[in-house]
């Protein structure tokens, strides 16, 4: 600084009760005044008025005499420098009390500059010159001093002084107690850390950063280059001493730090590097506002460009001042030409709002306008308009695109007013053919149809298609289920189908079709609905989920026709079910009649009478009667009959030939088979007996033939005066009461065989070789005899044959081998006795499995008489009573067996009144019967007896006297039968047959 441009303006105090400084300082000013200004010199005495003058007042300079009036110039001196250590003092005695002494005292005492009392003025002048400039130097350097002093002892930031190659010399408190560094008395603060590389610091150990960072740094501050880093440090915890790796202070929980480090290189007066000034300053929290302010200036960027939504600002002449980056979402413009537009008119269109509104509210929202895009596509926008203030744009404009909205609400509105008419449609093609018609309106697509289902075909037929369909594609063909193509692998798969063009689909039907963009959608397990377009890509997501919706709007109607189908089904099924109930009720109750009628009959025509009496009272049924085949077999002759009076005009007006076998009963007759005619008026010209019936109100006709096991008594005919009155229970009911009526019917002729006083015997060959009597004669190689008398039991019969020309054990043993032998048993031995050298004959109990031929005739009141069967053949003898037709018991045996021949037939009469063998069996208790025949045929009454009575005991398993009991008892029942009821002499009895 130019010294003179310093002691210019300066304040001198000059203190000394003369005027001999003061004076020269004056004089010497205004001498310089022409060239310069000069300090500007004040007055004072005494020592008091100088130290009041320095305390009140600014001066830039003291110059003092030794002479006071109040102390000397060196206590002054001492005074001002307690206060101002600063301010330049100069001693001037100009008094003549300076010496070396006073000046030595004088330096000591802290002046500035020291004049002799023998120097010059202009000496004086230079040395407050000297003074003030010295002065003024000092206070600059204890500026800087404190400036540093603030800077190093910041709390807040770490501050180290390097030296030129980077080594530490010195280190402020926060800097030490960031690494732990030591405090001790004996040694400065920062021994720890001077002296060593700044880049090998603790602090820097846990740097993110690679540590050459710090190092570069330095280096090149140290080449005169101001360096700004800034680095992040991984923070954990703090630990002590010097070089083990100590770290920040962790503040929040860990997280890591970052520090602005500045590396500050400080030069001498001649420019040199002589020290390195390094800063550290904490500015986490700035780095993450900094962050978050890019992070967020990030977001808004994505979510302006991204966002559907676009925002347009402009003044209030409409100019664009802010156009959003995502404007081409919606208008296809880039924003600059958006900006080339002009104005939001150009855009939107005039008069979108009102402006006095705008001002009123503030903000006005939901305006919905329509706007064009660069593609020439209509948009259909809801605009929210208000007023703002920002870089010179008035109005914002947030415009969100509706258009899909708007169109999806529109096509639901279609679709519901579809899925409402299709609450009334009653089949399902109705229901396809509202699809199609209202495709066009919920989809905007040209062409639309309809498949269903054919589950008895497994094809999908066409049955509805909208008029662009067959602009497009033409009539739509059947499709197999099973074959390859779009629409049946939709309906299999179960899975909608949307092609961008249904040309590249691999199973298209039809490559020739102008259809391009397609939708194949199943409609559940009714079928398939097609939906297209001949535009390419042409469904969109929209697009999609309305052809969703439609389909199962759709699909919903058919599966509520299918239920009203199935409940209408149910409910008619249920009537038809109610109806059989109450025919099977009434049938129920003519059988429950009829069984109770046929329990009293005596007779045949009573049983007769009473099924065709039960069958039409009431109103049951219009007309039946009972037919019996006539004597050469030739046609039915009816026996009797009942209900409307034209009945028997019926029977004389109708062939009933079994040859012709047209009428309902003569087919019965010859096929032995229930025939039921629905509907008598089908084919009413081919058969002359339906016109007769219908004369006479016949509408419905059931033959049932009479059949019990095998043998046939006739047939029953039964007339309704409506159609279809024998179902399917009706008919297993009536043939259920044929099979009964001739059950009833051989009980009855049964009764009357025994009663019957003639019979017809038949004698049959029979060569069967299954027959059980002809396989044990060859087993055994023996002749087998049996004279018909069968015991009955729960399982089967019980028969004694007399067997002759084989040992009775043998033929048991023989016997026991066939499965319709149950069990068998030798009663007795033959003619040879029990010590005959060749006992051969006798007599074996055989138990037979049902059912035995015995029984079978007995049903039809048949008996067999007698059976005699040999190795060669068998011989068969049956008793018919009159009452019985023969022919049919011919045919019952010969049924019987596979190879059977008629030898003769005969008629024989009985001796008595009553049959004495049925009478006494009916007398003898199942137990006697026993007894006496395992008695008679054991050779108990043989003469030698063959076995005694507690042989026939120990074989029936009883005691002798039970047995001698049951003895005596048939014995007694026989003699009364012989001697008191039937009065025959004793030498007649063996005529009795």
């Amino acid at each position: 600084m130019d010294s003179e441009g310093i002691v210019d303006g300066a304040t001198v105090l000059v203190v000394d009760p003369t005027e001999g400084a003061a004076g020269s300082l004056a004089d010497s000013s205004s001498a310089g005044r022409a060239a310069r200004t000069g300090p500007e010199v004040q007055r004072v005495s005494s020592a008091t008025a100088a130290l009041e003058a320095v305390e009140t007042q600014s001066a830039d300079c003291v110059v003092t005499a030794q002479a006071l009036s109040d102390e000397t110039g060196l206590d002054l001196v001492e005074r001002i420098r307690e206060r101002d250590p600063d301010l330049p003092i100069v001693l001037a005695p100009r008094d003549g009390n300076g010496d070396e002494r006073l000046a030595g005292e004088a330096i000591a005492a802290g002046v500035s500059e020291y004049v002799p009392a023998d120097c010059a003025d202009s000496d004086l002048e230079a040395a407050v010159e000297r003074a003030i400039e010295a002065g003024c130097d000092r206070r600059e350097r204890r500026q800087r001093a404190r400036q540093f002093g603030a800077v190093f002892d910041d709390p807040e930031t770490y501050v180290w002084v390097l030296e030129p190659d980077g080594r530490v010399s010195r280190a402020n408190e926060t800097a030490l107690e960031a690494i732990g560094a030591t405090d001790a008395v004996e040694s400065p603060p920062d021994a720890d850390v001077r002296g060593r590389p700044f880049a090998d610091l603790p602090l820097w150990r846990r740097l993110e950063e690679d540590r050459s960072t710090i190092r570069t740094a330095v280096e090149r501050a140290a080449d005169g280059t101001i360096v700004h880093r800034e680095v992040t440090l991984a923070v954990g915890g703090r630990t002590n001493g010097a070089g083990s790796g100590v770290e920040l202070e962790d503040d929040e929980g860990g997280k890591s730090r970052t520090l602005e480090v500045t590396v500050r290189p400080v030069r001498d007066e001649s420019g040199t590097v002589v020290s390195l000034l390094a800063r550290a300053s904490d500015v986490t929290e700035r780095a993450r506002l900094e962050r978050e302010l890019r992070e967020s200036e990030e977001l808004h960027r994505v979510t302006l460009n991204n966002m559907t939504d676009t925002v347009l600002i402009t003044d209030d002449d409409g100019a664009f001042t802010y156009v959003c980056p995502n404007v081409h979402f919606i208008f296809g413009y880039t924003d600059d030409e958006i900006h080339e537009l002009g104005s939001i008119d150009e855009l939107l269109g005039p008069d979108l709002f009102d402006r006095e509104e705008l001002e009123r509210e503030g903000v006005l929202t939901n305006i919905e306008c329509t706007a064009t895009d660069r593609a020439g596509r209509e948009h259909t926008l809801l605009v929210n308009v208000r007023e703002v203030s920002i870089q010179g744009g008035t109005t914002l404009y947030s415009c969100r695109d509706v258009t899909t909205r708007k169109r999806r609400e529109e096509a639901l509105t279609a679709l519901h007013r579809t899925a409402r008419e299709l609450l009334y449609a009653e089949s399902d093609r109705e229901i396809a053919d509202r699809v199609a018609a209202d495709a066009a309106d919920v989809l905007g697509l040209e062409a639309s149809g309809v498949y269903l289902f054919d589950g008895d075909e497994n094809v999908l037929e066409p049955v509805a298609a909208s008029p662009g369909m067959n602009r497009l594609h033409g009539p739509l063909s059947s499709h197999r289920v099973g074959e390859d193509s779009v629409s049946g692998r939709a309906f299999v798969d179960g899975e909608s189908r949307f092609f961008a063009d249904v040309r590249d689909a691999e199973a298209l039907a039809d490559p020739t079709t102008d259809i391009r963009g397609a939708a194949v959608v199943p409609l559940g397990d009714h079928g398939v609905f097609l939906a297209g377009s001949s535009e390419i890509d042409a469904f969109d997501d929209v697009d999609r989920e309305l052809t969703d919706l439609l389909a199962a709007t759709a699909e919903a109607a058919l599966d509520r026709v299918e239920r009203e189908r199935s409940l209408r089904e149910r409910d008619r099924e249920l009537k038809r079910q109610n109806r059989r109930l109450t025919r099977l009720d009434r049938i129920n109750e003519i059988i429950r009649e009829i069984d109770a009628a046929l329990v009293r009959a005596e007779t045949r025509e009573e049983i007769e009478t009473a099924v065709c009496e039960r069958l039409t009272a009431a109103d049951r049924f219009a007309f039946a009667w009972i037919g019996t085949t006539d004597a050469p077999g030739e046609r039915l002759e009816p026996s009797t009959h009942d209900g409307t009076g034209r009945g028997r005009d019926y029977l004389d007006g109708v062939s009933l030939s079994l040859a012709e076998a047209a009428e309902p009963a003569a087919r019965a007759a010859a096929d032995g088979e229930t025939t039921v005619v629905s509907n008598v008026a089908d084919r009413l010209r081919e058969e002359s007996w339906r016109s007769e019936a219908l004369a006479r109100e016949y509408q419905s006709v059931a033959g049932v033939p009479l059949a019990y096991d095998e043998f046939t008594y006739g047939v029953l005919a039964v007339y309704a005066d409506r159609p279809d009155a024998f179902d399917e229970v009706t008919r297993s009911v009536l043939a259920e009461l044929g099979e009964t009526i001739a059950s009833a019917i051989a009980a009855v002729e049964r009764k009357r065989a025994l009663l019957t006083d003639s019979r017809t015997r038949l004698e049959f060959d029979v060569g069967d070789d299954g027959f059980v009597f002809s396989r044990l004669a060859r087993r055994a190689d023996c002749v087998l005899s049996f004279d018909g008398g069968v015991r009955l039991h729960e399982d089967g019969a019980a028969v004694f044959a007399t067997v002759e020309g084989a040992p009775v054990d043998a033929v048991a043993d023989a016997a026991a081998d066939l499965v319709a032998v149950e069990g068998a048993r030798a009663v007795g031995a033959g003619d040879g006795g029990a010590d005959a050298a060749d006992d051969r004959g006798g007599t074996v109990l055989l138990e037979l499995a049902p059912p035995f031929l015995a029984l079978r005739l007995a049903d039809h009141g048949v008996v067999l008489r007698s059976v005699e069967a040999s190795p060669d053949g068998a011989r068969v003898v049956v008793d018919v009573p009159p009452t019985v037709d023969a022919g049919n018991s011919v045919d019952i045996v010969s049924n019987a067996f596979a190879d059977v021949e008629l030898r003769a037939k005969r008629t024989v009469e009985r001796t008595t009144a009553r049959d004495l063998r049925t009478e006494l069996l009916e007398r003898l208790t199942e137990r006697q019967l026993e007894v006496v025949q395992l008695a008679y045929y054991g050779g108990y009454f043989e003469s030698p007896r063959e076995q005694s009575g507690e042989e026939m005991a120990d074989a029936l398993g009883i005691s002798s006297a039970a047995f001698y009991r049951h003895v005596r008892a048939v014995q007694r029942k026989l003699f009364v039968l012989l001697f008191d009821e039937l009065g025959l002499p004793a030498n007649t009895a063996s005529g009795v047959e």
